[in-house]
């Protein structure tokens, strides 16, 4: 049904100030600006080789997004998986009872897209899109989405709820409560919500560099703070807008 990570959505405060991070730091080209009025935010799609960066600015009270930012800050708000067709994707969702916030498609950022509810998710918010067609993502981009870490107080549980939804195939782990489901080139890890201070959803993105050692020397150099470790480094959540980011070697 999908067929990768098109792309994660972080909430922040200012686009200008979140561009100082994203793009001019960690180098992520921009790919597009706009605002989306329907959803009462400015958002910019930043491109991570296969999957994006989608940075959300709310421009209007009361929204979503601006509930969101007030409720909980900047950090990590949904997860957009690409589908080849978005209307027959929520067609069969809604077929099988799944609970929707879009039951038929509307235009935005990303292209035609669409919402299901939190709840259908185990508290993830998830949309699909089907994007236009365009020239493939910039290989400019020095970053590649990894995977994307969910919490929760069931891991297996919450697995197999992707699994049904979307067809997700599960990649080998050395046993553990953890969980990991593959997606195009990324993945899926599912872990224990104590291991993170009992948080549940979206707690970390992991992403892979070509040249880990000039990223951080970026990093170095803007001041951010982090922890490094070998062939990897952990870039703090109050240096990233609220993200926990883990960056890696490219494999």
């Amino acid at each position: 049904m999908v067929r990768g990570i098109h792309h994660v959505g972080i909430v922040v405060e200012k686009l200008t100030v979140a561009y100082g991070f994203y793009r001019d730091t960690l180098g992520l080209p921009l790919l597009k600006e706009l605002e989306i009025r329907d959803q009462g935010v400015r958002a910019a799609l930043l491109g991570a080789r296969e999957s994006e960066i989608e940075l959300l600015e709310p421009v209007q009270a009361g929204t979503g997004v601006a509930r969101f930012l007030e409720k909980r800050g900047e950090g990590l708000h949904h997860l957009c998986f690409e589908t080849e067709d978005v209307d027959s994707s929520l067609r069969r969702l809604k077929a099988t009872g799944v609970l929707l916030i879009d039951e038929t498609p509307r235009q935005g950022l990303a292209g035609r897209i669409g919402f299901l509810h939190p709840r259908a998710c185990a508290g993830v918010l998830v949309e699909l899109a089907t994007p236009p067609n365009a020239p493939p993502h910039p290989e400019s981009s020095p970053l590649r989405v990894k995977r994307v870490v969910i919490a929760s107080s069931d891991p297996k549980a919450t697995a197999e709820i992707f699994q049904r939804l979307f067809a997700l195939p599960e990649q080998f782990m050395n046993g553990g409560p953890r969980t990991m489901l593959g997606v195009g080139r990324g993945a899926l890890l599912f872990v224990p919500a104590e291991e993170v201070g009992g948080l549940e959803g979206m707690v970390a993105l992991s992403v892979v560099a070509e040249d880990l050692a000039t990223v951080s020397e970026r990093l170095r150099d803007a001041g951010a703070a982090m922890l490094s470790g070998a062939g990897e480094l952990t870039v703090e959540p109050r240096s990233s807008h609220g993200v926990h980011l883990h960056i890696s070697r490219f494999d």
